[in-house]
C-alpha cells in the first residue's frame, strides 16, 4: 500500500517535534539525485511548518570502484561529502540535520556530531516509516534497556542451532536507535528500535550459527543453509557450510583486508512493529532493510568498522547478521530468551 504525500508530511512532522524541531532551529536536508523526492518534500515541508529554518544541501552520488551493489551499506567510510570542507561547513551551521543520502559510519558525520549537530537518518521507503513510526514509548523501551546493557560486563549468545558466543563489555559505549535525534550530538535512524555495544578488542570468542531463516545484510538474502562463524580474539577465523558459507567468505575476502573479520556492533532488537518477514516484500534496492536490524528478540550482530565509537577498524566491509531463536544474556540476566524478549520491563513492548 502507498503512503499519500499528506501523510508522510504529518508523519515528518511528529517526528520533527519529537526530535525537538521548532522555531528556533535550522535544519538541513542532505539529499542527493538518488534520495526519495518524496521523503525530501516532506521533510522540509514538515521542517517550514513547524516554524524552522530550512535549506538544502545536495551533493553529487559517490560511488567507490571497490563497492559491489546498490546498497547504503555495502561500502562503508567513504561518501559524497569525504573532502567537501564547504559542504561539511554548512551541515555544522544547523541544528538537525536530515540525512536521505547516507554519511553513516563516515568520520565526517562523526566531526559533525561532534559539533552538537543533530543527524536524523531517513532512507526507507515510506510505507517502511508509516508502519514504524516513532513514538516516545520505543524511546522509553530502548532507554530501559540501555540502562542494563550499560552497566553490563559480559554478553552471552547461545542457540539450539549451536551459537555459543562470549564477548567481555566495556570498553565502548552503548548505543540506541529509537527513531528521533532529540539531543545535541545525536544520530539516530527512522525506522529503528534496537541497541547495540562492541565487545572489547581481542577478547569475543566463541561460535555464532546462522541458521535458515536468518539474515545477512547487506545481501538482503535469507539463509537457506547453515553458516558457521569461529570467532577467536575477538576475530572471524573461520566461516563454513555449504554454497552460502562460500558466498560470504568470497565477499569478505574480496576487499582484501583482515580487519573487515572483526566482530564489530552486537546488541539484539526492540521494535515490535518491526517484522522478520519484511524483506521478503521489498525489492533490494529499497531502502536499508531496517526492518532485518530492528525486529523484536533478534540478536544482532555486526563485522567491520568500528570508528563511530573511537575504534581504529576504518574499513569499507561492514555486514549486519541478524539471527531468531537465541538466548542472549547481559551478565547473569537473561534479556532474549529463544528470540523473545524477557528483560528488562518486558510488559513495555507493545
Amino acid at each position: 500500500m502507498a503512503v499519500n504525500q499528506s501523510q508522510l508530511g504529518q508523519m515528518f512532522e511528529q517526528v520533527l517535534r519529537l526530535s525537538k524541531v521548532d522555531a528556533s532551529q535550522s535544519v538541513a536536508i542532505l539529499k542527493s539525485h538518488y534520495s526519495d523526492a518524496r521523503t525530501v518534500q516532506a521533510a522540509t515541508d514538515a521542517a517550514l511548518r513547524l516554524g524552522a529554518k530550512v535549506y538544502s544541501v545536495e551533493l553529487p552520488s559517490f560511488n567507490h570502484p571497490t563497492a559491489m551493489g546498490n546498497d547504503m551499506t555495502a561500502y562503508c567510510g567513504d561518501t559524497a561529502l569525504t573532502g567537501n570542507s564547504a559542504a561539511q561547513k554548512a551541515l555544522e551551521a544547523a541544528d538537525l540535520i536530515v540525512d536521505t543520502m547516507m554519511l553513516l559510519h563516515s568520520p565526517e558525520q562523526e566531526q559533525i556530531l561532534k559539533t552538537g549537530s543533530r543527524i536524523l537518518l531517513a532512507v526507507e521507503p515510506p510505507e517502511v516509516l508509516a508502519r514504524m513510526l516513532p513514538d516516545e514509548q520505543d524511546k522509553t523501551r530502548v532507554m530501559a534497556a540501555a540502562a542494563v546493557l550499560e552497566k553490563a560486563r559480559m554478553m552471552t549468545v547461545k542457540s539450539a542451532a549451536g551459537s555459543d558466543f562470549r564477548a567481555p563489555l566495556g570498553q565502548y559505549p552503548t548505543v540506541t536507535e529509537y527513531g528521533y535525534a532529540d539531543e545535541p550530538g545525536r544520530w539516530d535512524h527512522w525506522p529503528s528500535g534496537f541497541l547495540f555495544t562492541w565487545p572489547n578488542e581481542e577478547q569475543a570468542e566463541g561460535v555464532l550459527v546462522l541458521d535458515v531463516g536468518d539474515i545477512l545484510l547487506p545481501f538482503k538474502t535469507y539463509t537457506r543453509e547453515r553458516i558457521t562463524l569461529e570467532i577467536e580474539k575477538g576475530f572471524v577465523t573461520r566461516i563454513h557450510g555449504g554454497f552460502e558459507a562460500g558466498y560470504l567468505r568470497d565477499y569478505m575476502a574480496y576487499f582484501n583486508d583482515p580487519e573487515v573479520y572483526g566482530i564489530s556492533h552486537i546488541g539484539w532488537g526492540l521494535q515490535p512493529r518491526a517484522q522478520w518477514t519484511a524483506m521478503g516484500l521489498h525489492d533490494k534496492n529499497d531502502g536499508m532493510c531496517m526492518d532485518a536490524r530492528a525486529f523484536y528478540g533478534n540478536f544482532l550482530f555486526s563485522t567491520g568498522p568500528n570508528t563511530e565509537v573511537g575504534g581504529t577498524r576504518k574499513t569499507p566491509c561492514h555486514m549486519d547478521i541478524a539471527l531468531r531463536h537465541c538466548d542472549v544474556r547481559v551478565d547473569d540476566l537473561l534479556v532474549v530468551a529463544e528470540g523473545a524478549v524477557v528483560a528488562p520491563a518486558a510488559s513495555l513492548a507493545h
